[in-house]
């Protein structure tokens, strides 16, 4: 994806009212948003804690063992932030938001020391120390 995904002034309003994510933070929601919509084989509403599994399995599949590493320079340090990037971008008007949708949603999927770490594929098959 590139920065032409979204227009200057959306990218701008999210530069100034969200400056602790990276511009590409934002792309890379929409491409997890992309890449959830096909996994589950219809276009229907995908939920906070699918989009966040979603965004973590395209991050292990483009970037690997960096996954963590890459989603932190980026800002993003858990699925709270996942979620506020979305809530970020339904309200520049990139994104809908159904009625029962909230920030709620994002808390607590998951841990991102033990889905990029601890139980990262082939970490399961190391000897114990």
């Amino acid at each position: 994806m590139d920065g032409a995904v979204l227009a200057d002034p959306i990218m701008e309003t999210l530069r100034k009212r969200h400056p602790a994510y990276s511009e590409t933070a934002y792309l890379f929601i929409l491409a997890a948003l992309h890449f959830t919509i096909e996994r589950v084989g219809e276009s229907r509403h995908i939920t906070g804690p699918e989009l966040a599994e979603g965004c973590r399995d395209l991050a292990i599949e483009r970037f690997g063992l960096m996954a963590r590493s890459v989603l932190e320079y980026w800002g993003i340090r858990s699925t709270r932030d996942l979620g506020q990037i979305v809530f970020a971008l339904v309200e520049c008007g990139v994104l809908v938001k159904q009625d029962g949708d909230c920030m709620n949603d994002f808390e607590g999927v998951f841990c991102f020391e033990q889905v990029f770490e601890a139980n990262y594929p082939w970490c399961s098959a190391r000897q114990p120390s």
